[in-house]
Formats: C-alpha cells, structure tokens, sequence
C-alpha cells in the first residue's frame, strides 16, 4: 500500500537555497515558541541572518525538540530542515549545559556532509561551540584533534561511527559517550536501505555506550509513511519513547489510509489529490546524442542540472556535450574525491554550464542557484523524481521544473508512468529491506570487536533487545562460533581467525561497510586520480588500444598494475569506453509497473507532452498494447512457441508469481516488469490447475547464487539462510496474490 505525497503550502517567495528565509505567517505571535530558544541563537537568527521569523517548520519543531521528543522533520528539498533541528537542539546544549560531543549530524552522503559542516559550524560558534567532520575522506591529523578536543556537534556517517566504536586509536566512551541527541539526515535514504539497519544497530550500541536514550531526530523530504518511519527510527524503545511527526504546511497520509489504491486497483487518485505544483515537460529523443544536441543548444546562458540513472550514460553524455563545447561538469560515485570537488564547486560558482549526475546530487548537496533539471529517460520511483525537480524553484520568481528527455520507447513509457504516480499526489513507502541476516552476522562480530569479548549468554543485550538483532539471531551465532569467525573460551566469545582471514587482519576494518562494491581499478593520469573503472573494461576484446572514458575525457592505457589495482592512462582524443557492472536488484516497482499499463491503455500524464513524444506513445498504443494489456484482465498471448502471461506487476512479483506457478511457468526464464514467460506446452486444464494448487502459499523466487555473493558478510551465514535472504528481498507476495485475484484473458495468434 502506499501513502499520499504531501505538498508544501507555504513555500515563499523569497529565495531559499538551504536557507529558510520565510516572513512572519498570520497570527504568529513572536514572543510564543521562539522564548524557548536559547537568547543568544534568537539574537543571531535576527541580527546575522537577517530573519525576521522562522519558517512553519521551524516553529513547530521547537517545542517538542527541546522537551527531548524524537521526531521526523518533513519539509520539501531546501525547505530549512537543518535549521529546523540545529536552533532547538543548540538551544537545549546551552541551558542545559551539555558538554562534549553532545550532538551528533549522520548523513548518508560524505559529500552532504562537507557541504553542512561550515554551515552548522557557523551556529554553533554562536553559543562559543564547535562542529567538526569525520568520515572516510578525512585526514588522520583532523581525527586526532577530535579525538583530543571533542568538538560539541560531530558530523559523520554510520560506517564511521562505527569505526569509531571498535577501532583502537579511539577511546570510543570518552568521545561518544555525552552523546545526547542524533539528527539523521534524509533518513528515507537510510531506511529504505540495508544501510538503515545498520544505523538502527549502531544507535543501539551507542546507547549502551552513553548509558541513557538518545534523542532521535530524523530529516526527510520525502516519504509516504512518516509514521512508520518514525517508530522505525526509534529503534527498540519505539513502543516506550514520545515522539511526533512535525510537518506544518505539508499534507500527510489520512490515518489509515493509504490515499492511493494499493495492489490490486489500478493506481488512481482518491480524493482527488491536487496536481503538485511544478512546470514538467516529457519529450521522446531516440538517443542520448540527440539528448545532448538538445541540451547544447537550449536554455543558454543558465544553469542546468542533468540526471542520469547509470554512471555509464553520465560519461557518455558528458563527452557528448564537451564535444558541443558545452562548459560540462560530472558527478557520479567511480569519480576521485578531487574530481567529483571540483565539478560541484565550479558548478556552484559557475553560470551558463551544465552538470551531469546520477544520484550523488539527489540528495541536499547545496549546487547553487540552479536554473533547470533535465532528466535522461526515468528514475525508478517518485520519492526520487521528487528530490530532482526540487532542486529547482529557489529563487523569487522562479518554480520547480523539469524536462524528461527518454532516449527510448520503453523509458518514456516508464517516465509516463511516473508522472501519472506524481500528478495524482502519490510517493512510495519507505520500507526496510526484510531479513538483513547477513548484517546480523556483520553485528555480532563488530560488537566481539568493540568489547574485546561477548558473553555467550548476554549477547543480545547489546541492542537492547532490537530484532532483529535479538535471541532470534541465536542460530547465525551458533553458525559464526561453529566456523571459526567467534571463538568460544569458558562462556565468552573473541573474534576468530576466519574473522580476521576473510575481513582484513587490519583489526577487521571491512566490517565497518555495510555494503559490497564491485572490485575496481583506480586510473591514475602522473600522480592525479581521476577516479574507478570497472576491471571488464580492461579484459574485454576490443580492436585497436585501449581507451577509457572517466571524467567526460577519453584516455588512453599506458600501464596496468594487475596487482594494485592501477590503471595509468594518458589523455587521447577520442574513443573511450565507460563501463560498470550494475549491482543491485533491478527491476520496477508493482505501482509504476500498473501506472505504465495505464498509459498503454490510454491514460495521459498531465504535463506538457511534446509532438515526440505524444506520436511515440500513440505508436505504443496502436502496435503494442493490442498484445500485451486489456482493460478488464490480465493478458496472456501465444505467438508460436512463445507463450507470455503479461501481469504488469513489476519484477518481484513476477518473480514470485514464475516461482509459485513452476508448474506452468518456463523454467530458464528471467522474469521481467511487465510479463513472464510460461510453458509453450501450457494447456488451459494445466493452467487452471496450477492457479487452484496454489491456495494461500505463494513460493518466494528462486535465488541465483551469483546474487548471494552481492550480500557482503553472506560468507558468514549458513547457506540456506544467505539464500533465504536474497529470495525474501525479491519477492512482492502482495502485488503477486493482487495478480491472482484478476481475470485472464487468453489470446492466439498465428
């Protein structure tokens, strides 16, 4: 089920950026919450930053922030959220005379991180305090002065909170351990996210560490269940900690209600939800050169921001347009630190320019005052288009925009779908990633590490009795002590060596990643790193030499060290090739998969559609919806041998739907969106049948072992339970019984 989109309703005239200017709302009464604020931060909100009231938001956060309330702070991109949980939280350290590190800021992005830490630096030496950054990036030396001089506000990321905690240059009690409250910033991005359990995990942890419950604070623009995302946060003390959603302005979720139809319905608007406000065109390309032709010679002299949904057509769109002498910029995570740097300060100080990312700069990373966002065929959910299109909009005069340029059929078919989604106020639920096994394993190891010992009988008072990282996770620790990853002395459990064999002996350090990266090389130009490459790039067959292309320039390879992992490379003219192995599960969602049905029958966005594009959909309807959607019921075509049954239930549930149905479903197939493939010798007694077997019992999908590999630590679970978790994460029961429940309409041709 899903949950309503909310829209601001006070958005203000004034330019934004990430400052939350905004004028005094009618029947405000100044003197009321703002008293609560400490004097001091009152003074400077006034006199430095010139406002003359804080935003709703704002407002409404004051109170139940300093009554120590954790609480989700929803606002849309650049709509003061920071400042929402930085004037309170501040304001509590002052009169409550918190010392040390009292704060601390989590992001999931290191390059949100750097771009906040001036910012609240800037606040916090208001009150005479200090906010300092570590993560990954950071130089040894700044680390050891926070490790001698705690600053009062530390900005950092879950993975290095928890270096943090087990590393032994760190004495983890003394510099953590006045924590008072946390601020998790785009906690959507966490929760949705293996990433999000770890957080969950390490919170607890830290608990254990302070001795008293830590304030929980999460930012977030988009979501579409902010209740469930708060108890989420709250961890194991959900059922016994006071908490609130605070969203002024912003149209939540009717309780009980999901606002939109769920599985089972075709996806339309209850209530009838107002279109959200922002100037969208959809235009139908062909191909990404044609993409950059258009870029190149529209909208001169401003500043555009340009997404992609892969690294590959990030780097092959920008030598396109520095081909065009576009001034071009590139953002993407196989990018150096420097060069990623660089792009995003040039782009924030530079006018008629172009920059092209994937998601790096989804996220609230300040790029400036930007004009325009482009996006390149379709993200994958709304929450994402949501944080595109509201980078723009910031400056007085100016609205939220976004011009979809799809370089395929099927992307504009996807990117209609899309936009269906958004007009009629709909966003996804965040939901965790079910049965996180492996990171369970990953917890049982780090905690080993951060204790130097565990008891084999009081273990799972580490997470305060978290699932589930609870008793219920008593058979991975059997298995890990079994294996050689604990060690088991007289009832207390040590790291082992398979531990230290198969994590690093550099006192494990890789259990502090929650994540598995593909193995790639470094391209080095002389000493300069210009960023990562997939190692295929490097084997495949190819005519003529070898050339890569990073950065937007082709470059041609000088030398490689198998044995490091460098490649170096000089520059050349021309003929790079960018490659990266996708990791991941792909596939779209049941709700985006029925909205594209609902374009192929008929059903118009309501945005501006060019000539292209409304030709490439009508081709679409004419030649291709006869054969794979009917308004009544599911379809199910015969073209010879090929036999599809065309549910439009998005991969998972067609993946569980293959698995359930194995009877009649073709067993080497790879499901797809929007059909899967069943037994040529399928008979209507067969299919019958197999849909009567089924009952209640949905089967989850068949795992390739390949995927398993993808789940770092899954070398530390038992086989079946790796497997079991790789399978429960590409299942959708929900959308696949939705399917069954439909009528099948069966058509021959010849």
């Amino acid at each position: 089920m899903a949950g309503d989109a909310w829209e601001d309703s006070t958005v203000s005239d004034t330019p934004v950026g990430d400052d939350p200017v905004g004028g005094k709302q009618t029947g405000d009464n100044p003197s009321d919450v703002l008293d609560r604020l400490d004097p001091v931060v009152l003074h400077h909100i006034v006199n430095t930053l010139g406002w003359p009231d804080l935003r709703p938001l704002q407002r409404a956060a004051v109170t139940p922030l300093m009554d120590g309330q954790d609480a989700v702070l929803l606002a849309p991109t650049a709509g003061g959220k920071t400042e929402a949980a930085c004037f309170p939280l501040l304001s509590a350290m002052a009169r409550q005379g918190w010392t040390g590190t009292s704060v601390l800021y989590l992001c999931p992005l290191k390059a949100l991180l750097n771009n906040l830490v001036g910012r609240v630096d800037s606040y916090a030496q208001w009150l005479g305090r200090r906010a300092a950054l570590w993560h990954g990036d950071v130089k040894e030396s700044q680390r050891q002065r926070i490790r001698a001089e705690s600053p009062d506000v530390l900005l950092t990321t879950p993975e290095s909170l928890e270096a943090m905690l087990i590393g032994v240059k760190t004495d983890h009690a003394r510099l953590l351990g006045s924590v008072r409250a946390v601020v998790v910033d785009e906690v959507h991005a966490f929760a949705g996210d293996d990433r999000g359990w770890h957080l969950l995990a390490v919170l607890e942890r830290l608990e254990r560490v302070t001795g008293r419950p830590i304030q929980r604070i999460g930012l977030s623009a988009t979501v579409g269940n902010p209740a469930e995302l708060l108890h989420w946060l709250q961890g194991a003390g959900a059922g016994s900690r006071t908490g609130q959603v605070v969203a002024p302005g912003v149209r939540l979720p009717a309780s009980g209600s999901s606002g939109v139809a769920g599985h089972g319905d075709e996806v339309v608007a209850a209530n009838q939800l107002p279109r959200p406000a922002g100037e969208v065109e959809l235009d139908y390309v062909g191909s990404l050169d044609n993409a950059a032709k258009l870029i190149a010679a529209l909208h001169r002299g401003e500043k555009r921001l340009v997404f992609c949904d892969s690294r590959r057509q990030v780097e092959e769109l920008g030598a396109a347009l520095r081909a065009r002498e576009v001034t071009v910029f590139l953002s993407h995570a196989s990018l150096s630190v420097d060069e990623r740097t660089r792009s995003e300060q040039a782009f924030a100080e530079a006018r008629d320019c172009v920059i092209v990312s994937t998601s790096t700069l989804e996220l609230g990373i300040d790029v400036g005052d930007l004009d325009r966002v482009i996006q390149i065929d379709s993200p994958a959910s709304v929450a994402s288009f949501l944080q595109r299109i509201g980078r723009t909009g910031r400056r007085a005069g100016t609205v939220r925009n976004c011009l979809f340029l799809t370089t395929r059929k099927d992307t504009l078919l996807q990117a209609a779908g899309l936009l269906l989604l958004w007009s009629r106020g709909w966003v996804e639920r965040v939901v965790p990633p079910p049965e996180p096994r492996h990171l369970v394993a990953q917890q049982l190891l780090a905690v080993t590490l951060q204790q130097h010992k565990l008891g084999d009988q009081l273990w799972d008072r580490q997470w305060n009795g978290l699932p589930p990282f609870d008793r219920s996770a008593a058979p991975i620790l059997r298995h890990l002590t079994k294996e050689g990853y604990l060690d088991d002395d007289g009832g207390l459990l040590f790291v082992g060596p398979e531990a230290e064999r198969r994590f690093g002996k550099r006192h494990c350090i890789e259990l502090t990643a929650s994540f598995t990266a593909p193995p790639q090389f470094t391209v080095l130009s002389g000493r300069t790193e210009i960023g990562l490459t997939d190692p295929t790039v490097l084997t495949e067959e190819r005519p003529g030499p070898r050339r890569l292309l990073l950065g937007g320039r082709s470059w041609q390879v000088t030398y490689i060290d198998w044995t490091r992992k460098r490649v170096f490379v000089e520059p050349a003219d021309g003929g790079g090739i960018a490659k990266w192995m996708h990791g991941g599960v792909a596939g779209l969602s049941y709700a985006l998969t029925r909205a594209m049905r609902e374009v192929l029958l008929g059903t118009d966005p309501p945005v501006s559609l060019t000539r292209r594009a409304e030709a490439c959909l009508a081709e679409q309807r004419e030649t291709d919806a006869p054969d794979t959607v009917h308004p009544d019921a599911t379809l199910v075509t015969r073209f010879g041998s090929d036999v599809r049954w065309w549910t439009w239930a998005g991969y998972r549930a067609n993946a569980t739907l293959a698995a359930t149905l194995s009877s009649v479903s073709d067993p080497l197939q790879r499901p797809t969106d929007g059909w899967l493939r069943l037994r040529e010798d399928l008979t209507p007694d067969a299919w019958r049948a197999a849909r009567e077997n089924i009952g209640e019992n949905l089967v989850l999908p068949d795992v390739d072992h390949r995927a398993v590999r993808g789940l770092k630590f899954s070398v530390a679970l038992p086989e079946r339970l790796a497997v079991s978790t790789v399978a429960a994460r590409l299942a959708d029961f929900e959308g696949a019984r939705a399917v069954l429940e439909e009528p099948v309409f069966v058509q021959h041709r010849a």
